[in-house]
This record gives structure tokens, C-alpha cells and sequence, in this order.
């Protein structure tokens, strides 16, 4: 597995349902976003990316705003815990649904979180290897279930002799947590319906502080 992302997804509709119709962005209103969540710095628009492409590096994003989901690739959501995310991301989100999700397969790293439409923290999860797990808020949700309690493929698939502190991957649970909360995976089984990632477009901005 190879996959990397950080992202933020704003959603007071269906995720998956919005990404299927393959959206068409709104210019003006992703730059005003994106205005928003970086308020000193300067801000310069640069050429357009897609879901496909969710890790931009730090001073550089890709973001848009859609009917019934606004979303964000940004280096702010990499950190190991949901802690670490600027508090303006949170309060941008205003009455919607804010899923948090990053991946780093060099590392094993996965994280995710979602705080409700109040503003509340309804869930937090990372962990990678080297660090343990590293969040662990509120109840898991039902697509963690197998993977906490000890993922048998994973399980059968080590070697007697390697030690792994988790009794599952990492990378096997941020995949469960993309089909899940938002109707896709960057890798693993394409489902019929899944959205086209390369036709839900971006638009991308460096980000400098002033």
C-alpha cells in the first residue's frame, strides 16, 4: 500500500453522493474559503489538481467548494492527532459535518476524526507503529469493529517470528474509513459506483504566511 492523503471534508449533504455527481467547483467561493481558513497569509493561486491528489506539501493546498460539501488537502491535517488541527479549521465548519482524515504509508500512520454539525467531538482515532496509538475519542464506529478487535487477513498474513504492535494495519483501517465516510478508496476494490477522483477538481493555491 502506497497511498498518502490530508484532508478535510465540510459536509451538510451525503459525501459520497456529492462526489458521484462529479460537482462543479465554484471558483469564487473556494478562494473565499480558502481566504478564510488562512487569514495571514498570502494567498496565490496556482494550476488546478483533483481528489486523485490529496497530500499537497506544507504551503501549497487544493481545495473546493461544491453544493453540500466543501473540502481541503492541506498540510494542516497531517498532524498525528486531531489536536493538532488550527482551531480555525474546526470553527469554519459552522453547522456541518467535519470529517478529518490523513494517511502516511511510509509510516503506517492513519488518523481520523469527525466532529459534528455543534461543533462537538464525536470521534478521534490515529495511531501508527512507532508512536502507539496516539487518539482514542468516543465510540468506534461500526467499519472499525473488525479491525480492533484483531483483523483475522492481517492477523494470518504475519510471520510467527515479526513483531507488529497493532493486531491489524493501519493503512487496511484508513481504506475502511475513505469507503465509509466518503464512498471511496485510493486503493483496494473499486465498487461499481464510485466517484471518478480525477473529475472532482481542486483548485490549487500557495499559502504563505506574510
Amino acid at each position: 500500500m502506497g497511498a498518502k492523503d490530508w484532508m478535510l471534508f465540510y459536509a451538510s449533504d451525503d459525501v459520497s453522493k456529492v462526489l458521484r455527481a462529479s460537482p462543479k467547483l465554484d471558483r469564487e467561493a473556494t478562494e473565499a474559503f480558502v481566504r478564510r481558513l488562512y487569514p495571514s497569509h498570502d494567498i496565490s493561486p496556482v494550476e488546478d489538481g483533483n481528489l486523485h491528489y490529496s497530500n499537497p506539501p506544507e504551503g501549497k493546498v487544493y481545495a473546493g467548494v461544491f453544493p453540500g460539501l466543501s473540502v481541503i488537502c492541506t498540510w494542516e491535517a497531517a498532524g498525528d492527532s486531531y489536536t493538532d488541527l488550527p482551531a480555525r479549521f474546526v470553527s469554519e465548519a459552522a453547522g456541518r459535518t467535519l470529517y478529518l482524515h490523513a494517511m502516511h504509508s511510509v509510516v503506517d500512520f492513519f488518523s481520523y476524526a469527525i466532529w459534528e454539525p455543534d461543533g462537538t467531538l464525536r470521534r478521534a482515532y490515529s495511531l501508527s507503529p512507532d508512536s502507539g496509538v496516539i487518539a482514542d475519542v468516543g465510540t468506534p464506529l461500526p467499519f472499525e469493529e473488525k479491525y480492533l478487535a484483531g483483523d483475522p487477513e492481517f492477523l494470518a498474513s504475519l510471520d510467527p517470528d515479526e513483531e507488529y504492535p497493532f493486531r491489524f494495519h493501519p493503512l487496511e483501517l484508513a481504506e475502511a474509513a475513505l469507503r465509509e465516510l466518503f464512498g471511496f478508496n485510493y486503493e483496494g476494490a473499486w465498487e461499481d459506483d464510485d466517484p471518478d477522483l480525477e473529475e472532482v477538481v481542486l483548485a490549487g493555491y500557495t499559502v504563505t504566511p506574510r
